[in-house]
């Protein structure tokens, strides 16, 4: 890319009417930053639409929308032009510090959106299995009817809410309170199948669930691992910031079991088993301790148990190595020194890493590989995570998450009463919703894992009752795995329920005649609202439309429920709602009342409106406002952004970091498991603290006895010294103690170690276990799975005994694994209605070896059987590439609306089945769950290919 992009606005420039918009338009740069285009450039890059359209009156009023495109967790701007109501073009959004006017193709074609010819266009409901129209108050009084006939038949945990990554902020905290206020916790999203094992993984590590630094900071990074991840296609804007540091001179290291577009850049590529993760990163580190590269001072001063860590990393000597993961030694090696001699230096991870049945150990791994070279808290250091959908950050961070309230509150009494009183409502009256208090505190099912709770016997299910009802709020079922048994679930239900844009692949996929309801959801254009990029910073969007069709927003569809239900003067107690609609802005300054463990309490509307105004003024490498109104804010305030909004705090850019106070966005690893275990200190060194702290030693977080021992309650006002009484950081209404301790120099939630051994994980230092379906079963001697658990997330969860069923490797010996395309995203049902993205990516494809084709006897473009140890069947075209190793097929997940060999065209509503069509891959998909979160396996199971006759 050119390095124009990169660079800092020129000095004096600030104030003079020139923004980087305006300069890049004057340099004449092209869409996603390509370089010059042979002729001159507009303001546009998406024309006006030319079909049959009504065009408004010549003098109607042009207005430019600030939102954020609604695919992956780049955050990337996206100026909308609308003219009298109509959104008649895109222009590109130079002044975002995130993407500076580039889009990818996903990003450049969401305009489709505000016409949606594929979308649902109004309420229907399944009859003798025909889709027919039907009104709002029809829909809403007869799903609320069959939906309280559950309740009333069957408990409140027999209906489970699959939320979404879709949602913006509000819409996600506001679907919690609404599932809370239900009487359930059986509810779940998107994060649960793609980074609930980083979520974890990292949280019990450093103690936040995130990605530590930015996309912008790996400018200054001198070396990068991707391992599991390939931004080049999933996140491709990402990119542009990696190789502006390539350019500078950082070394590019890509682990994958597939020669990726990313892996094309790359100066050390790596060809990995898959599911060998653990092995190659503790091979990584024997060279590591071996050679003396580790950051000793670091480890001493803040981290625990890293002894536990190397006594493991002795045991993975070159050989062992090589024999587990099929890296020669040298290799091996090549890569430890590239990224221990040239720091700082990144590791960025996806879902290559998290969904395996040993993600959360995964995770840990690479989090102790960063923290053994003193890579955390650092700018171009960091564990970076590159997050899916748009908003999966956010909503992971303030939504329907089973086992916690917003804010990972958890689901103990004292969170319950804190939320309650955020809420304006009594405690005792919420307790009354739920079945009983042991419920009302027992983590709920996981969307992965929903259809088992419909079909395992109820005495094996650990709530009253089986679940009966299901209602998909904005997620795809074929991102899931175990397609067949979803089916078949879905046909046992008493009630389905889709609430969605699109109809999705549910709507097809059922094999029912009646009981299901498809509800028309607007997108995230008709509405307006804040969502969370991967790098933890907010962003507010515009609503650039308004709803089309008979689409409505979904907290407008929450409200109607509630007071179908009776229960929406709680819902909205301290929120305005106009014509139905509960107001955006107050539902944002209640999480800001409600949420300061994570701070999101410093992150206002009026804060991020005037971000999104002024975006100009955030650098492009550090993301801080060099002047204007945000005058020292970080870009889109990355949380925490501590206290109140009226404290001003600029928000925290990279996690960890002590070269900064914590009131300028510095802090230490969080002290959230105690201050000592085992008779050892888990409180940082003497002297690893933040700039400018008064307490120069390790610290528990705060609360009220605390302060009053150090003297400091008497800083409180009399009104927050009555809020605060009997109060911790995280409970304390008024933010008093927050803002006390931090004009102390100090961070709330303490100053401890990172943990290197997490003794209440499965597997305290991570140790490499094969996989369910492996294709090594002379390894499981060595390194067998999990034991089965009885009672996991309220199912019965299977480890071992699936391991050790059978070998299916003679039948099925091809490694199956799956991944991302540039072109679609998610379960793909909005990108693959896209007539502008259909168009490039036509067909659902298996990637095979030349060799493994030679085999079978396929070439490219012929259809092929992949058949998986399930009994299901996918045809599929064949790509015969060498980007996949012999012995390994790997399939895009996308892809849906047929089911082993059969179009499931006429089983959506007219007019609203994608534009491309194909097999599921999760069809096909086996059994496997992480031992810590339920997440899925789905990079690595067993196949075997057939000619199509």
């Amino acid at each position: 890319m050119s390095s124009l992009l990169m660079r800092k606005r020129p000095a004096g420039t600030a104030g003079a009417g020139l923004t980087r918009r305006g300069l890049l338009l004057r340099a004449g740069l092209g869409a996603g930053a390509a370089g010059l285009l042979a002729r001159p450039i507009g303001n546009h890059f998406i024309e006006p639409a030319v079909a049959a359209e009504p065009k408004p009156p010549a003098n109607s009023p042009v207005e430019v929308k600030h939102t954020v495109c609604s695919h992956c967790s780049v955050g990337c701007s996206v100026e909308a032009v609308v003219q009298n109501g109509v959104w008649i073009r895109q222009d590109a959004a130079f002044d975002s510090p995130i993407n500076m006017g580039a889009h990818c193709a996903k990003g450049a074609s969401v305009r489709e959106h505000g016409h949606g010819e594929h979308r649902l266009r109004y309420p229907m409901k399944l009859v003798d299995g025909k889709y027919q129209r039907i009104s709002w108050d029809q829909a809403i009084t007869e799903v609320g009817d069959r939906l309280l006939k559950v309740r009333e038949q069957a408990g409140q945990d027999a209906v489970f809410w699959i939320g979404s990554s879709k949602h913006n902020n509000e819409q996600s905290y506001l679907l919690r309170k609404f599932v809370s206020m239900w009487g359930s916790n059986n509810t779940d999203h998107q994060a649960r199948i793609c980074h609930s094992t980083t979520v974890a993984g990292v949280a019990q590590t450093f103690g936040y669930g995130a990605m530590t630094n930015s996309f912008n900071d790996l400018h200054h990074s001198k070396a990068v691992l991707f391992i599991g991840s390939n931004p080049s296609e999933a996140h491709p804007i990402s990119m542009l910031h990696f190789l502006h540091a390539k350019e500078l001179g950082a070394k590019m290291i890509v682990v994958d079991p597939r020669f990726t577009r990313t892996a094309r850049f790359a100066h050390h590529y790596v060809r990995i088993r898959p599911g060998t993760d653990i092995a190659f990163v503790w091979g990584m580190l024997w060279h590591i301790f071996a050679n003396g590269w580790e950051d000793r001072e670091y480890i001493a001063a803040r981290t625990y148990g890293m002894d536990a860590v190397r006594k493991e990393v002795q045991k993975w000597t070159p050989d062992r190595v090589s024999e587990v993961t099929g890296v020669p030694e040298a290799s091996v090696r090549e890569a430890a020194e590239m990224l221990a001699r040239n720091k700082p230096s990144s590791v960025v991870w996806c879902m290559g890493i998290t969904q395996h049945h040993v993600g959360t150990a995964n995770v840990r791994a690479l989090s102790i590989l960063q923290l053994v070279l003193g890579n955390i808290g650092v700018a171009g250091g960091g564990a970076n995570i590159y997050r899916g959908h748009d908003n999966v950050q956010g909503a992971t961070d303030v939504g329907p998450n089973p086992d916690s309230l917003p804010g990972y509150y958890g689901l103990a009494e004292g969170a319950w009463k804190h939320f309650c009183a955020a809420w304006g409502v009594d405690y005792e009256w919420l307790k009354g919703r739920y079945a009983s208090k042991a419920l009302m505190e027992k983590p709920g099912m996981t969307v992965s894992r929903w259809f088992d709770g419909v079909l395992e016997k109820a005495e094996y299910v650990d709530q009253p009752n089986p679940l009966r009802a299901v209602v998909y709020w904005g997620h795809a079922p074929n991102s899931q795995t175990r397609l067949p048994d979803m089916r078949a679930a879905m046909q046992k239900l008493d009630l389905l329920v889709v609430i969605d844009p699109y109809p999705t692949m549910t709507a097809a996929m059922h094999g029912r005649r009646d009981g299901v309801y498809l509800l028309p959801a607007c997108t995230q254009f008709e509405t307006q609202g804040s969502c969370t990029a991967s790098n933890r910073s907010v962003q507010w969007r515009e609503r650039v439309i308004q709803p089309i069709f008979e689409s409505k927003t979904d907290h407008e569809i929450m409200y109607l429920f509630a007071k179908k239900f009776g229960f929406a003067e709680q819902l909205v107690k301290n929120i305005k709602v106009v014509n139905n609609e509960p107001v955006i802005e107050d539902i944002l300054r209640e999480i800001n009342r409600s949420v300061w463990t994570i701070g999101y309490s410093g992150i206002s509307p009026e804060r991020l409106k005037l971000h999104m105004q002024h975006k100009a003024d955030f650098d492009p490498t550090t993301l801080r406002a060099d002047s204007g109104p945000c005058k020292g804010d970080y870009y889109g305030l990355p949380w925490p952004c501590w206290g109140t909004p009226e404290m001003k705090h600029p928000g925290t850019p990279i996690l960890y970091d002590l070269s900064k106070t914590v009131a300028d966005g510095g802090m230490p690893f969080r002290a959230n498991w105690g201050v000592e275990h085992d008779g050892q200190s888990l409180l940082a060194a003497d002297g690893s603290t933040n700039r400018d702290s008064q307490l120069d030693t390790g610290y528990p977080e705060f609360d009220h006895v605390f302060l009053k021992k150090l003297g400091w309650w008497s800083d409180l006002t009399p009104t927050e010294q009555a809020a605060a009484e009997g109060k911790n950081w995280k409970t304390d209404p008024s933010g008093g103690i927050i803002r006390v301790v931090i004009a102390h120099g100090c961070a709330p939630y303490g100053n401890a170690r990172a943990r290197a051994q997490v003794w209440n994980f499965p597997d305290p230092v991570p140790v490499h276990r094969e996989p369910l379906l492996t294709p090594r079963p002379d390894l499981l001697a060595k390194y067998p799975t999990f034991e089965d658990r009885a009672n996991f997330w309220r199912l019965p969860t299977l480890y071992k005994s699936v391991q050790g069923a059978r070998d299916y490797s003679k039948d099925f010996p091809l490694i199956m694994t799956s991944g991302r395309l540039v072109e679609y995203e998610g379960g793909g049902d909005e990108t693959r209605s896209n007539p502008w993205l259909a168009e490039l990516q036509q067909a659902m494809f298996v990637e095979i070896n030349p060799f493994d084709a030679g085999h079978v006897g396929v070439k490219t473009g012929e259809f092929v059987w992949v058949e998986t140890p399930t009994g299901a069947r996918l045809k599929v075209h064949a790509m015969v590439t060498p980007r996949v190793g012999q012995g390994v097929v790997w399939m895009p997940y996308h892809f849906g609306g047929w089911w082993m060999g059969e179009d499931l065209l006429r089983q959506y509503p007219e007019g609203a089945a994608p534009i491309v069509r194909g097999e599921a891959a999760n069809t096909g998909w086996t059994y496997g769950y992480d031992a810590v979160t339920m997440m899925q396996e789905t990079k690595v199971s067993l196949c075997r290919l057939r000619r199509h006759a």
